[in-house]
């Protein structure tokens, strides 16, 4: 792991041009732009909004802001850990060349993912302020469970796209299990309904409890809660820890079936 991070900082200025060259590739071609990854939650949310709100409003209070919270997080989830999965085979040119870090380029997929997923609290924000919500300080402290996220999402990448290279279906079971993440991820419905025995398989799933961090920051105004800092520290470090093993034993076969 630390020679992991040694050559990440020793190759720093290749990860800031290929995360550049990750955001110029999505938007190219698009007439709205970075516009787009504010435009799809928030329509997401609209839609969602209608068909739901009717259900859960008395039990969700601003049920708005809960959905898009839960949205931005999963769809920055589902885009980052789906674009490290095809890194290795759209860089098979670069790979077979010259000697490159191999895990820089799943890691830089993530991270221009959530860059460009990050202009979504534009939106957040706006509807907050539509809404009529209060902001506190408190609000800042989402930075928290986002910088989590976003490691548990490289972990997940490394694992994909180490898988992705040997198992060419694993892009179609990775799309079934990512609609399993997303059913067991309380983006438009209430915790309250899930039955207590199925809680602990629920939060099986790594973005169950950075969905509550977010929401207790932003929707509640009080610190993240603990339990659910604790569980998500922990999905951080094992999905980094065991990422970069399968990543770091397998790397150097990678040049075989690319």
């Amino acid at each position: 792991m630390i020679g992991f991070v040694r050559n990440l900082i020793r190759y720093k200025d290749l990860f800031v041009e290929l995360v550049k060259k990750d955001i110029k590739l999505k938007y190219r071609h698009s007439y709205i732009g970075v516009l787009w990854s504010m435009l799809n939650p928030l329509l997401m949310m609209v839609v969602i909004t209608i068909v739901f709100e009717a259900l859960f409003r008395r039990e969700i209070e601003h049920f708005p802001v809960y959905v898009l919270t839960g949205r931005v997080l999963y769809m920055f989830f589902a885009e980052a850990t789906n674009a490290a999965l095809d890194s290795i085979q759209a860089n098979a040119q670069l790979i077979r060349k010259v000697y490159v870090p191999r895990y820089i380029f799943p890691t830089t997929r993530v991270f221009s993912a959530f860059i460009t997923n990050m202009a979504a609290i534009v939106p957040v924000v706006g509807t907050m302020l539509v809404l009529g919500m209060k902001f506190s300080f408190y609000n800042l402290l989402v930075v928290i469970p986002l910088l989590l996220v976003l490691f548990i999402s490289v972990g997940v990448g490394l694992m994909l796209a180490t898988f992705a290279v040997f198992f060419r279906d694993m892009k179609h079971l990775y799309s079934v299990l990512l609609t399993i993440i997303m059913y067991m991820t309380p983006i438009f419905y209430p915790e309250s309904i899930v039955p207590e025995r199925y809680l602990p398989l629920m939060e099986l799933n790594p973005l169950f409890p950075v969905v509550r961090m977010v929401r207790d920051t932003v929707m509640h105004n009080t610190m993240p809660d603990a339990g659910d800092l604790m569980l998500s520290a922990g999905y951080t470090v094992l999905f980094l820890v065991v990422g970069a093993i399968v990543f770091y034993r397998n790397q150097n076969r990678f040049i075989h079936y690319v």
